[in-house]
């Protein structure tokens, strides 16, 4: 992640979002002075979480056993990209290796042509890191009530599959009405063309299709059998949607907008990235927040979505540069200046330049 995308002041930006509020210890576990590093570590730590491939970890000298003779109740976590079992198990995996397993690229097929596609975002990584997180947390609260920590291990594809399952793989579920995956819920991705520019229209209620019926004067449609119903609607979406589509295209965004929120029509406008900092719902709710950081100028940051009353979140430093608290943690683990310096010499530890 250090490496894609333009640096500024040595850090890529996708980096930077990852990583704010990270120290940085760079230490070679190939080296026996490393791996003892490591090991004065784990007794301070509530959590130890790798993301090698199976195995990894034992060959490097860390095996689950040893880890907890040293730290009996640490939350242990292993992700992988496919667990440690099956012909995948030790393949090395991106975000799109988990895509294209996972039916990510299926679910987003075009829907004229058939031809899959991929999210243009790292997906697969952050719905594991996400779950991952949860989990945790839930580790940490069973061991404040049992005093046992436990190994939480936790596949990409498995993480991502669960993440897509509910509404992707809906024809899949009941294995007695199982039926083509591809005709479910095939509604989701409502874009419609105006006389000026793009917007999103969501209608699943009764009430909510009277509403853009009458904002688009088309109140016979109301009634008509093939849409009176939820089920009904879903069971024609495709003619629904070209005739709404057509309908919609004969208006200008804003007009239409204004006319759907008057009807309770849930509905927005799809933005550009480059308007999304003056959207005025953004702005108020400061969703994304400014700092000026030294080395970096101005940076804006999405803030942390959960907002805790009693123990707030706060982007207090800037993402690290690599080994930059080298010295700063090794300090606080008891190693003196001649102790750091050679551990330096001899490329056992890095300090940022």
């Amino acid at each position: 992640m250090r490496y894609l995308g333009q640096p500024h002041n040595g850090l890529t930006a996708t980096f930077y979002s990852c990583n704010r509020n990270k120290r940085s210890l760079a230490v070679d576990l190939k080296k026996d002075a490393g791996r003892e590093i490591l090991w004065k570590l784990i007794p301070t730590a509530d959590v130890l979480l790798q993301n090698f491939r199976p195995g990894a970890m034992a060959r490097m000298g860390f095996p689950e056993e040893k880890i907890r003779e040293s730290n009996p109740n640490i939350v242990y976590v292993s992700i992988s990209g496919f667990g440690e079992k099956g012909p995948y198990a030790g393949k090395r995996v991106y975000d799109p290796i988990i895509q294209g397993l996972s039916c990510s690229a299926d679910i987003q097929s075009n829907r004229k042509t058939g031809c899959p596609d991929m999210f243009r975002i790292i997906l697969a990584d952050k719905v594991s890191a996400l779950t991952a997180a949860q989990a945790v947390s839930s580790a940490l609260y069973y061991r404040e009530r049992s005093g046992e920590g436990q190994h939480i291990r936790l596949s990409m594809l498995d993480a991502t599959i669960a993440f897509l399952w509910p509404e992707g793989m809906a024809g899949l579920t009941f294995a007695e009405k199982e039926v083509d995956v591809k005709r479910t819920f095939s509604s989701i991705d409502l874009i419609y063309d105006t006389s000026d520019g793009y917007i999103t229209i969501s209608v699943i209620s009764d009430k909510e299709w009277k509403g853009i019926c009458e904002t688009l004067g088309r109140q016979e449609l109301i009634t008509d059998e093939r849409f009176q119903t939820a089920q009904a609607r879903r069971a024609n979406a495709e003619l629904r949607r070209d005739i709404i589509a057509a309908e919609v295209g004969k208006w200008n965004s804003a007009e239409l907008l204004a006319r759907l929120e008057e009807n309770d029509v849930p509905c927005a406008p799809l933005l550009d990235r480059m308007d999304l900092l003056e959207h005025p719902q953004v702005i108020a709710s400061e969703t994304v927040k400014r700092k000026v950081v030294p080395g970096f100028g101005e940076v804006r940051q999405a803030q942390p979505a959960a907002h805790f009353e009693r123990s707030p979140s706060a982007m207090n430093r800037p993402a690290p540069q690599i080994g930059e608290h080298t010295s700063e943690v090794l300090k606080e683990l008891g190693y003196v200046d001649e102790s750091l310096n050679n551990l330096v010499k001899n490329k056992v530890v890095r300090i940022a330049e």
